[in-house]
């Protein structure tokens, strides 16, 4: 029987870095890409929130909106104009014209 001579390769420190290299890279792939994952998950979530919030002011902004015209309406002027003593006299209205 003859015995088998195994030969034992010889690696380089080279080709032991660019092994090593390669086992870090496939390790940390998966564990980078999760991460980015649960950030950009976060960040959508925050800007969901955002337009939410957004919405809701836009909401308080038309009901502001709302109550200013009606302040400022003929009838609104002219009942808070009679309630502090004033009345409307039609004579007393100059027009002002550009020719």
């Amino acid at each position: 029987m003859k015995k088998k001579i195994k030969k034992k390769i010889k690696l380089s420190k080279f080709e032991k870095l660019l092994y090593s290299l390669a086992i870090v890279l496939a390790l940390a792939s998966p564990i980078s890409i999760v991460f980015s994952k649960a950030t950009l998950s976060k960040i959508n979530f925050e800007v969901e929130k955002k337009k939410d919030a957004i919405k809701e002011q836009e909401k308080t902004n038309e009901s502001i909106s709302m109550t200013i015209n009606e302040l400022a309406s003929l009838t609104k002027i002219q009942s808070v104009a009679e309630e502090q003593g004033l009345s409307y006299n039609n004579d007393n209205i100059k027009r002002v014209t550009e020719d």
